[in-house]
């Protein structure tokens, strides 16, 4: 199978890895979308092997939660009974990370050294909770050290693209203002533009990691290259696609 669209990041150079678009709507990598779900398992092994040839794909059942799966042994990558997990952490050669989005950022970690790698799905409900944080602590339980971990954030919904309202604002610290941004009023009520990649970025650099990068690739934007949650539902449509990221030990 052949058509993917990948992106790398420098910062993991030499770690095989990938940011997967949508190549112009062909490609819908989650069980949760549209499409029959023995196509997109097949896509997903087509992917993973892209990545790294005989790779065996790990990817949790997503909900939104700051949990990590520690994956020794790979599990069947089917529609059901895959780990409940918005991350996955490994120091096992051959396994493939992968996380779906189609907004959220997904986060790919490596630390070349101990040979430890994780792979985050962090929305802002999973940002809040701790799920980037969980991450690295998971991989330090492996044996990463926290100063040798880079992150790389992949395709998400930019600042822009992201209106809110005062309810979604109020779930936030008093310190984290800086991630809103005036929108116009909608029906006499305030909005506001929150800028996850930003808020993600924060997280990161918080809890201690120093190479970080962001890709800058907004999902809700770029039409042809992602899928997007948010655009979807502003154009009335029943489901919607989603991107996959991976990283792997070769």
């Amino acid at each position: 199978m052949s058509g993917f669209q990948i992106e790398t990041s420098p910062l993991l150079e030499g770690v095989p890895h990938g940011f997967f678009g949508s190549a112009g709507g062909k490609h819908q990598f989650g069980f949760g979308g549209p499409g029959d779900p023995a196509e997109v398992r097949e896509l997903r092994a087509a992917a993973a092997d892209a990545i790294l040839t005989g790779g065996r794909l790990a990817a949790p059942h997503q909900v939104h939660s700051p949990d990590v799966a520690v994956v020794t042994n790979v599990w069947d990558d089917a529609a059901e009974g895959r780990p409940v997990a918005d991350a996955v952490v490994t120091v096992t050669p051959g396994v493939v990370l992968g996380i779906v989005t189609a907004d959220c950022g997904p986060i790919l970690f490596a630390d070349r050294e101990a040979g430890v790698i994780g792979a985050a799905h962090a929305g802002w409900r999973g940002a809040v909770d701790g799920v980037l944080e969980n991450t690295i602590a998971a991989m330090e339980s492996l044996g990463a050290r926290r100063a040798n971990i880079a992150a790389v954030l992949g395709p998400t919904i930019a600042q822009p693209s992201y209106e809110v309202d005062a309810p979604f604002r109020a779930r936030f610290a008093a310190n984290d203002e800086r991630f809103f941004a005036p929108a116009p009023e909608r029906s006499g009520t305030a909005r506001w533009h929150f800028d996850l990649p930003g808020f993600i970025m924060a997280r990161l650099r918080d809890a201690g990691l120093s190479k970080i990068a962001d890709n800058g690739r907004d999902t809700f934007s770029h039409v042809t290259r992602y899928h997007s949650h948010r655009r979807s539902t502003q154009a009335g449509e029943p489901n919607y696609g989603r991107q996959i990221s991976m990283i792997a030990l070769s």
